[in-house]
């Protein structure tokens, strides 16, 4: 049984939870949240035990913490956690910035402790189809890489908080972008951004609107990113890998499709779901600190 604490008892603190209790080899030992009433709720509907503050909830010495706090607090929450010796699994983007992120590495590489980060999509069904059908060469030569994200309302319905549309933390190149540049660095490798532009509303407290850049991989392939929040249409994520042979297309998160010349797309059937905390049990595949540190530093750069 691997124990687990939470720091952090938001959406995706609640989903950490969920995953946890389905899979039944985790023991959730404690969750903190300086949000009282929040974490309350949520020690009710899962009978789970509370901490009246960090120190307490670390004093657990549980096999891993969970860090599910806004992004600024996550270098400071690592260090501590991973003085302790405890494994961190953070929430992305990994911190802040790149030099928080630095701090990050550093902290579990000195304490001798293991890193993972909680990128959903990296661990599904629909990105190890993404993998099989590269590695059977279906594509042929792989010309482009493109991702599109469209948002009619940022933040989302759903995500209402008091960081997720603020310039200091929030937006979609910090929320969404990780994700997918994370999935690039694992298919092609590395990226080099050549040039872009992000636009910001007049109010310098709200996070960006649009965002369109150029990049290449460390392999010489084309990237085009193209973002924008206020879009005239349903919300739509997609990912799209160009080959000579074939398109492939990672649709909003979960559905693989794939074209030919001349034909319309197909949808893929996909294989059973993995999850991440069954990798972190496992010493399965994570994503590391030292990885999404990469990812920060080009998170960085599309918000300049």
């Amino acid at each position: 049984m691997t124990t687990l604490a939470l720091i952090g008892t938001g959406v995706v603190g609640e989903r950490i939870i969920n995953q946890a209790l389905k899979l039944g080899t985790y023991d959730i030992v404690g969750i903190f949240d300086e949000n009282t009433a929040r974490m309350e709720e949520l020690a009710a509907t899962y009978n789970l035990p509370t901490a009246a503050s960090l120190e307490a909830l670390l004093d657990l010495t549980p096999d891993w913490v969970y860090i599910g706090t806004p992004p600024v607090s996550h270098a400071p929450l690592a260090e501590k956690i991973a003085a302790r010796g405890l494994h961190v699994l953070s929430e992305k983007p990994l911190a802040h910035d790149a030099s928080d992120g630095e701090k990050m590495v550093a902290a579990v590489q000195e304490a001798g402790v293991k890193s993972a980060m909680n990128f959903p999509l990296m661990y599904g069904a629909a990105v190890q189809k993404l993998r099989d059908i590269l590695a059977a060469q279906e594509l042929g030569e792989v010309t482009r890489i493109e991702l599109h994200t469209h948002f009619p309302h940022w933040p989302r319905p759903w995500q209402q908080n008091p960081w997720i549309a603020t310039r200091e933390q929030g937006g979609f190149i910090r929320e969404i972008f990780p994700h997918y540049l994370q999935l690039t660095n694992h298919l092609f490798g590395g990226i080099n951004i050549i040039a872009h532009d992000t636009t910001y509303p007049q109010d310098s407290t709200r996070c960006e609107t649009s965002v369109a850049a150029l990049a290449k991989t460390d392999a010489g392939i084309p990237v085009v990113i193209n973002g924008m929040s206020g879009a005239a249409q349903m919300e739509r994520i997609d990912y799209k890998i160009f080959g000579t042979k074939k398109m492939l297309t990672l649709r909003n998160w979960s559905d693989v499709l794939v074209s030919e010349a001349d034909a319309p797309e197909v949808q893929l059937e996909l294989g059973a779901e993995k999850q991440l905390l069954e990798a972190v049990a496992n010493d399965g595949f994570v994503v590391t600190f030292e990885e999404g540190l990469k990812v920060q530093q080009w998170i960085d750069e599309l918000l300049k």
